[in-house]
């Protein structure tokens, strides 16, 4: 039977990194594909302690939910953003199913078929798959190590008065980068001129590995609270099992999301809310997170020294500052999207490049995540990896 899906689906794409997790949980494959926090470092008992302080609460811990979320939740993320330098309140955060549903929903309330989103290049990949979903056209702005390039940011704003602009500016998926205080000024500058929203994911800037270093979230610098909309997460400093992530930006933007969120799953899981209400409460969650700092910063740096090793005429990075990923740019003659069979073949999988791209793929490029990995497997896995990537006429 044909059935009849609406039109709309013809623009659903199957994720890359989902696609190739699907392969790799063979026991034997070591993966640097997902975006895979450390489970042995998972704060598991505290989280264990946290659903029995649930269920030790009463059978209404059980009931439905606020759609907005559990209150005390989002006081204490309120708090959290303070910290950061953004001005919230409980009225103005939404409590999600992950970051995820955020730009969901957001594009959801957003988008109408043929509106432009400005992004950078290569920017998350998922987050493409959603903007077309809605029938958004995905434009890139000229963007390097610093961030959007200010001259061809203005000039796409102008061009296209797009609906937003999507941003990953610390730690950015895929390439890992920082922006510079000034491209982040220079961002919000300019969409105030033009009137145009900012939609500043953030789900990797706890993990930073400088503690000297200050990393300005946009949304603490739109001092009229106007233009910024801003999301995170606790699946890269809890554990991603919550699925618990928020946004906050604009009542008028919330209160329509959250109208949003109530057609798709009236609310999030009130269970594992309070259940994590409860650890951020008892549990001394900024000392995890310097602990998940550590780890990851060895592990990022067992996998730089490994890639340095081989010299730059092979393959070119940039170091991290923190997150959860390489970004690896490799001689030209080899393409990574021909050979990723080839890699799990031989144990080891990758996320080739090509599919974090709006614009002209660049074949030779590639992501690894060191989050995952032991440090054993990490070296174990770049042996496999670079024994793969060295062969010799790789054509594209």
């Amino acid at each position: 039977m044909n059935y009849p899906f609406a039109s709309r689906t013809q623009s659903f794409e199957s994720s890359a990194v989902r696609d190739i997790l699907k392969v790799t949980q063979q026991a034997h494959v070591i993966s640097f594909a997902g975006g895979l926090p450390a489970e042995d470092i998972f704060p598991v008992e505290a989280v264990r302690t946290a659903y029995d302080k649930v269920f030790s609460s009463g059978n209404n811990a059980l009931q439905y939910g606020l759609t907005e979320g559990f209150i005390p939740l989002r006081e204490m993320i309120q708090t959290k953003m303070e910290r950061k330098g953004i001005t919230s309140s409980p009225e103005n955060i939404l409590v999600t199913t992950g970051s995820q549903q955020v730009i969901d929903l957001f594009s959801r309330i957003m988008l109408s078929e043929g509106d432009v989103v400005l992004t950078e290049d290569p920017t998350y990949l998922s987050a493409l798959q959603v903007f077309h979903s809605y029938g958004a056209e995905v434009i890139a702005v000229h963007s390097d190590q610093e961030g959007m390039d200010p001259e061809d940011l203005r000039v796409k704003l102008e061009q296209y008065q797009p609906k937003f602009v999507y941003v990953i500016p610390t730690f950015s998926n895929p390439d890992g980068k920082v922006w510079s205080a000034e491209r982040r000024q220079h961002l919000l500058d300019l969409c105030y001129q033009y009137n145009i929203l900012i939609l500043e994911d953030d789900p990797y800037g706890d993990i930073q590995f400088h503690d000297d270093e200050y990393y300005q979230p946009l949304a603490s610098l739109d001092e009229q609270r106007t233009h910024v909309v801003y999301t995170s997460t606790f699946s890269k400093s809890v554990v991603p099992a919550l699925r618990t992530g928020w946004v906050t930006g604009p009542i008028e933007i919330i209160q329509m999301m959250a109208k949003a969120k109530q057609m798709n799953d009236l609310h999030s899981s009130s269970l594992d809310q309070q259940a994590l209400y409860y650890l951020l409460r008892d549990f001394d969650l900024d000392s995890h997170i310097q602990t998940i700092r550590r780890e990851y910063y060895l592990r990022m740096t067992i996998m730089r020294d490994y890639l340095a090793k081989l010299g730059t005429d092979l393959f070119k990075c940039a170091e991290p500052k923190g997150g959860m990923f390489m970004w690896v740019e490799a001689n030209e003659e080899i393409n990574t999207t021909a050979l990723l069979h080839q890699a799990v073949e031989k144990g080891v999988a990758f996320v080739p490049g090509a599919p974090f791209y709006v614009g002209q793929p660049k074949y030779n490029t590639f992501r690894l995540n060191f989050s995952h990995s032991s440090p054993e497997r990490i070296q174990e896995g770049m042996d496999r990896l670079v024994s793969v990537l060295l062969k010799p006429a790789h054509s594209k």
